[in-house]
């Protein structure tokens, strides 16, 4: 019977220590998809956003960038912020490696409510990307952080400090501007500033080899862009005639 027993704890324990092993295999991308949920944005906007990324999961020209590199995977997280101090994981880090994964990936951002409705802290949402990095059970060489809002920072440390400490290790940070019609009645620069949202965001928040930000001419057009600017930013090679459905 103590034979039998020690039998059984030697199997649980290489069981055990194989879990980690899966875990941690690597993958071609980690990308971290922070989007601003600050009060300029309303019920319809935030509405229209959210559904823009989870349709992205379903578009067979992301999935397709996704799983484009030579180990065929990626892994995704997505984050909401807003003021300093407001920062939450709504999808934690996802293995993405074919159709099934990615849609359901994105049916987990259609079921989340949302995180907050605070001021505009792009520092602390860069930030709070960068631990998320820290967090990932999967190794990967490249990182970039996707960052969405429709706004400048107006809470929180500096942008252009966070962005540079996250370029100094090595982070790409893309951006994708939401535009407004309309400026706020309150603060107009915030969705207007001086030179135009899109040129704040290149000055201020972007950085990394490569780094580009495009524009949403409204949050109707939002779901477009993003898919254009996924497939340019996760992309390494030609697409693969054939993606697994897993």
């Amino acid at each position: 019977m103590r034979r039998h027993a020690a039998t059984l704890g030697i199997l649980l324990l290489a069981l055990g220590l194989a879990a980690p092993a899966r875990s941690a295999e690597a993958v071609d991308l980690l990308l971290v998809l922070s989007a601003d949920v600050s009060r300029s944005v309303d019920a319809e906007k935030f509405k229209l956003q959210r559904q823009g990324y989870a349709d992205a999961f379903s578009d067979k020209r992301v999935v397709y960038a996704l799983t484009s590199g030579p180990r065929g995977r990626a892994a995704v997280v997505f984050v909401e912020w807003a003021g300093a101090g407001e920062q939450a994981v709504v999808a934690d880090w996802t293995l993405i490696d074919g159709f099934d994964s990615a849609r359901r990936f994105g049916d987990k951002l259609v079921e989340a409510p949302r995180s907050f409705a605070g001021r505009t802290s792009i520092s602390t949402g860069i930030d709070f990307a960068m631990e998320q990095f820290a967090h990932s059970p999967y190794p990967a060489e490249r990182r970039i952080i996707d960052i969405s809002g429709d706004g400048t920072h107006n809470s929180g440390r500096d942008v252009r400090a966070a962005r540079d400490e996250a370029v100094a290790q090595g982070v790409v940070i893309n951006g994708l501007v939401i535009l407004s019609e309309v400026p706020l009645p309150v603060f107009p620069e915030h969705t207007h500033p001086p030179g135009g949202l899109e040129n704040y965001f290149r000055e201020n928040v972007i950085g990394g080899e490569g780094a580009f930000v495009r524009s949403a001419q409204n949050f109707e057009a939002f779901g477009r862009i993003l898919i254009s600017k996924l497939i340019t930013e996760v992309a390494l090679v030609p697409a693969p005639a054939r993606v697994n459905a897993r």
